[in-house]
Order: structure tokens, then sequence, then C-alpha cells
């Protein structure tokens, strides 16, 4: 989807290291635009971004200017603990007063309390963590309104 014409652009922060990671953030990223097509919003997955990139500083960069470019972020904090460049991104776009929906669809406790699904540092950085796709989905549809 080209700029023009878009009202909003969600960056889909995730790790991204293995082949169950990347399909769950294809998954994730078909599903968003498919469902957020007519909105005017564009989803910038950096998977897509480094493909043909193979120096780490070019990966680096452009995500960078993706992470700037974009107003909202969905953040997959799936796994015992949530990926570290994930937690960097989340702290960056929280620094810059930009929004934070998180979806952990993993039943693992990794907070410091009995209540806690992450870490309380990621978890208040997030307006709010979805179980599930659709309840992300509605999440979003609130945001964006």
């Amino acid at each position: 989807m080209a700029d023009m014409g878009c009202r909003h652009k969600i960056y889909l922060s995730g790790p991204l290291f293995s082949a169950g990671e990347i399909a769950w953030g294809r998954e994730l990223s078909s599903f968003l635009r498919e469902r957020l097509a007519n909105a005017g919003v564009q989803v910038i997955w950096p998977y897509e971004l480094s493909i043909n990139q193979l120096e780490p500083e070019e990966i680096f960069g452009e995500n960078l200017r993706a992470l700037d470019r974009c107003d909202l972020m969905v953040a997959i904090l799936d796994g015992p603990l949530v990926d570290d460049g994930t937690a960097w991104e989340i702290g960056r776009f929280f620094l810059q007063g930009k929004k934070v929906l998180g979806i952990r669809t993993d039943i693992r406790k990794a907070g410091e309390s009995e209540r806690s699904r992450v870490n309380l540092m990621i978890e208040f950085s997030c307006l709010s963590i979805s179980s599930n796709i659709d309840e992300l989905y509605s999440e979003l549809e609130r945001q964006l309104d």
C-alpha cells in the first residue's frame, strides 16, 4: 500500500529468528493487512524490510526509519521472555509517545507478580495485551477510530 491516503502506519514488532516466529509474524501481518486494507492503514513488518539486506547496520537503520514513520505498534510478546529486540523497539516507541498494543498467545507467566503476563516494563508500556488475534483486532479498531 502506498503512503498516499494512509491514515495510520502500524509497525509489527516481534522475534524473527525461527521458522515458527516468521510464520506467526507472516500470519499476523497478513491478517492485519486484510482486515485493515479499507481503513487506510499500512502494516510495516521488519522481516520484509530486511529480506534483501545482509549487513546488520542496514537492517538496524531501516528498522529505525520504519519505527519513526509509524504511529502505532503491534508487539508480539510470546516466549518465556519478551524478545530483546522487541523490548527495545517497544521502549523506543513508548518514549516517542506512540501507542503500543501487545499480543501474547503464550499461556506461560513471564512477569513479576501472579497477575503479570510479561515483564512490568513491557506491560506498562502497552495500552493493552491481547490473548488472541480477534481480541487484538477489536483493540486496534478502538485505537484507530
